[in-house]
C-alpha cells in the first residue's frame, strides 16, 4: 500500500529546520487536495444516486475506523446545523463504538462481526446511503459494513487512498484519492486524512445542494441557533428579496424562524401561502418563488 511506504526523501526529517519540515508537510497537504480532482466524476455520480434515496426518507451512514471514522463523524455532525438535516437520519458506525471517537480502541478495526452487526442493528435498507472510509482500503470492519449494506440494497460508497483495494471492489460507488506515501510514513491522518475530508465535504455538500437546501449559494435551511446565525438569517432574507431589515426581521418571526418561508413572506406571501408553495415544490425555494402570484 502506497500510504504505508517509507520515503527516503524524508528519512532525515527530524534533523531538518522546523520551517523545512513544515514546508514538506504543506507540500503533502497540497498534493492531497490535488489528488481529489480525478475523483470528481465519481463523487458527482455517488451524490446523484444518493438524492432520490434520501428524498424517500433514507439515512446517511458513515462507517470507518480510527482517523477515517472520526473524519466521517466530523462531516456528518456539521449537516444538521448547516443544512437542517435531521439528526435521526445520520448513523455513525465507528469501529470500537462511540468511545473510539475520542480514544483509540485497539483491534476494533479488525472485527468483521462488528461491521456486519452495525448494519443489521440499524436496519439499513434500500433507501439508505452508506459511506465507508478507509485509507488503506483494507479495513475489515468497514469492508464488512459495506458488503452487508449492499446485500440489503443500500447504496454503498467507498473512499480509499490506495488503488485496487477490497473496499473499492465491494461498493457500488468507489472513490479513489491516490495520495501516495506520507511524509511521516504510515501517518494517514496527514495526506490521506486531508483527501478524505475534502471528498466528504464535496460529497455531502453536493447532496445538500441537490436536496434544495442551498439557494443562490446561501444556506437557506440553516438552523439559526445563536445571535450570529440569527443575524445571518436576516441578512440572507434581505439579500434574496431586496427588502429592508425590519421587513426581514418581521418575516422571520412570522415564519417561526424558517428561512425559506420567511423569504416568501418578505416577497408578499402569507405564511400559509408560503408553506403551501414550498410543499408543492418539495422545499425548492427557487421554484416556490417562481410560483408566487405576480403583483403589479
Amino acid at each position: 500500500m502506497a500510504t504505508e511506504h517509507f520515503s527516503t526523501r524524508f528519512q532525515d526529517l527530524d534533523t531538518w529546520p522546523s520551517l523545512d519540515v513544515l514546508s514538506a508537510f504543506l507540500e503533502g497537504q497540497l498534493s492531497a487536495v490535488a489528488a481529489v480532482r480525478p475523483a470528481l466524476p465519481a463523487i458527482a455520480s455517488a451524490a446523484e444516486e444518493a438524492v432520490p434515496r434520501l428524498r424517500r426518507g433514507g439515512r446517511l451512514v458513515y462507517a470507518g475506523a480510527g482517523t477515517s471514522g472520526r473524519i466521517g463523524v466530523q462531516d456528518g455532525t456539521e449537516l444538521p446545523p448547516t443544512f437542517n438535516w435531521p439528526d435521526d437520519r445520520i448513523v455513525y458506525l465507528i469501529a470500537g463504538g462511540e468511545g473510539a471517537i475520542m480514544q483509540a480502541v485497539e483491534n476494533a478495526e479488525d472485527s468483521v462481526e462488528d461491521g456486519i452487526a452495525g448494519i443489521r442493528d440499524n436496519k439499513i435498507g434500500p433507501d439508505d446511503v452508506v459511506i465507508g472510509v478507509a485509507a488503506s482500503g483494507r479495513t475489515p470492519f468497514t469492508i464488512a459494513a459495506l458488503k452487508e449494506a449492499a446485500a440489503r440494497g443500500a447504496q454503498t460508497i467507498g473512499i480509499s487512498n490506495n488503488p485496487d483495494t477490497p473496499l473499492l471492489d465491494v461498493c457500488s460507488h468507489p472513490i479513489l484519492a491516490d495520495t501516495g506515501e506520507e511524509v511521516v510514513a504510515g501517518s494517514t491522518r496527514m495526506k490521506a486524512g486531508t483527501a478524505q475530508k475534502v471528498i466528504l465535504n464535496l460529497l455531502s455538500t453536493l447532496i445538500m445542494v441537490r436536496m434544495d437546501r442551498v439557494y443562490r449559494g446561501l444556506m437557506v435551511n440553516m438552523r439559526a441557533t445563536n445571535a450570529k446565525l440569527r443575524r445571518r438569517s436576516e441578512i440572507m432574507v434581505m439579500q434574496i428579496t431586496d427588502c429592508d431589515e425590519a421587513t426581514a426581521t418581521d418575516a422571520i418571526l412570522e415564519a417561526g424562524g424558517d428561512l425559506k418561508t420567511a423569504v416568501l413572506i418578505a416577497m408578499g406571501a402569507s405564511p400559509a401561502e408560503a408553506q403551501a408553495a414550498l410543499e408543492r415544490h418539495d422545499g425548492n425555494l427557487r421554484k416556490a418563488l417562481a410560483d408566487l402570484p405576480k403583483t403589479s
